[in-house]
């Protein structure tokens, strides 16, 4: 019985197209086994041959493109025990299988195992080795025309197949080389931008950092606002010898970027240049994801220079909250210069405050004061989170 109900197990990997030839297959020759059987003096009994004959046919053709050789001399095999049975000739359904197995040898087979299985199925077939008979010669050219018309239809359908195969293969490389061109191109577009950046930003910048000292070492070398600039200056043109190379490096390579853990020292450099701000830490910190992490940075970096811009000499004050299921971070200042942009400001900075809240479904608000000064609010959901609740070390 396992055996029987072995190959049943595998009819799920078996196409449908072939599970309906099989099934069609069967049931033409149980309506022949039913109609045509008893032309060939057939009884009860036989008639339950021909249907055990069209189910074993069906099934082997079920399993054709899994096992094309097997199933091409099992069925050589059922022949020869149709013919011993005495009958002259086969069935509808023998012969519509024997040109799907022809065909199959052809379609899925390499050339030359094909090629030797068909010339061995047209001999055995076209000498009468398998229904024990001389053949007339018109019969034997007319089977192996037709066994072999069988074959050569199955193999240019594999040299179709093959041909499809390897214009896709061409086309993934051509698709490959065209996106390695273009990252390419990228790259010599970002070290083209690297360059320019160099050569006009960074000297300028270098230049008036230069100055600044100057100016400080002639003054006597104790003006605090002129040690400020130079030391912002040379943050400046550290960050921005960074940002050359990251446009220097391969687009694939994994950059660091700045998060939260740089507030802190950003805050202190501010401080020891002069002006009034604090930094206030809420709550126990958590590591963010780098995305959600670099957004709350620049979002408070962000609003702390407009605050310095604008807040004139009153204090700035960051507020950075870390909840369960949120972080908010809060920069205000006072009432300064009225809390009133200046001609100079075009708001962009908002702007992009407000896309980087978005990105991640937060909120942003930013206004003045009732008391005076400007007030940016941002909270954004730290559902991102690396691993909630774990401690930064």
């Amino acid at each position: 019985m396992a055996v029987l109900l072995f190959p049943f197990r595998h009819l799920r990997a078996v196409p449908k197209s072939d599970l309906l030839i099989g099934a069609a297959i069967v049931a033409l020759g149980m309506l022949e086994a039913f109609t045509v059987a008893t032309e060939y003096g057939t009884t009860g009994m036989t008639k339950l041959w021909w249907v055990g004959q069209a189910l074993v046919t069906g099934v082997l053709v079920w399993f054709r493109r899994r096992s094309p050789v097997a199933v091409f001399i099992l069925m050589i095999l059922a022949q020869y025990a149709w013919h011993r049975q005495g009958y002259e000739h086969c069935q509808t359904w023998q012969l519509a299988a024997l040109l799907i197995v022809f065909h199959t040898v052809g379609a899925e087979l390499p050339f030359r195992p094909g090629l030797t299985c068909a010339v061995s199925g047209i001999l055995v077939f076209g000498s009468g080795a398998v229904d024990h008979r001389r053949l007339p010669l018109e019969e034997a050219i007319f089977l192996t025309v037709l066994f072999g018309a069988a074959y050569l239809t199955g193999l240019a359908l594999r040299a179709y197949v093959v041909r499809v195969h390897h214009l896709a293969e061409q086309a993934v490389h051509l698709e490959r080389d065209r996106e390695r061109e273009a990252a390419e191109a990228v790259a010599r577009e970002r070290a083209r931008i690297a360059r320019e950046l160099h050569d006009v930003v960074a000297h300028s910048v270098s230049m008036m950092v230069m100055r600044a000292g100057a100016l400080r070492r002639s003054r006597g070398g104790d003006d605090e606002t002129l040690l400020g600039i130079e030391r912002m200056g040379r943050e400046a043109v550290e960050e921005l010898r960074v940002m050359l190379g990251v446009l220097r490096m391969p687009l694939n390579e994994n950059i660091p970027q700045p998060g939260l853990d740089l507030l802190s020292g950003t805050v202190d450099s501010l401080v020891s240049s002069g002006l009034r701000v604090t930094l206030d830490v809420r709550g126990e910190a958590v590591r963010l994801a780098p995305g959600l992490d670099l957004s709350v940075y620049r979002i408070a970096q962000e609003a702390l220079t407009n605050a310095v811009k604008h807040a004139g000499e009153s204090e700035i004050r960051i507020t950075l909250s870390y909840h369960r299921d949120f972080v908010e971070v809060e920069v205000t200042n006072g009432r300064g210069n009225g809390g009133r942009f200046s001609a100079l400001s075009t708001g962009n900075g908002l702007i992009g405050m407000r896309e980087r809240a978005a990105l991640f479904g937060g909120t942003f608000e930013a206004g003045p004061r009732p008391e005076g000064g400007f007030r940016v609010h941002a909270s954004l959901p730290t559902s991102l989170e690396v691993s909630a609740g774990e401690p930064i070390a």
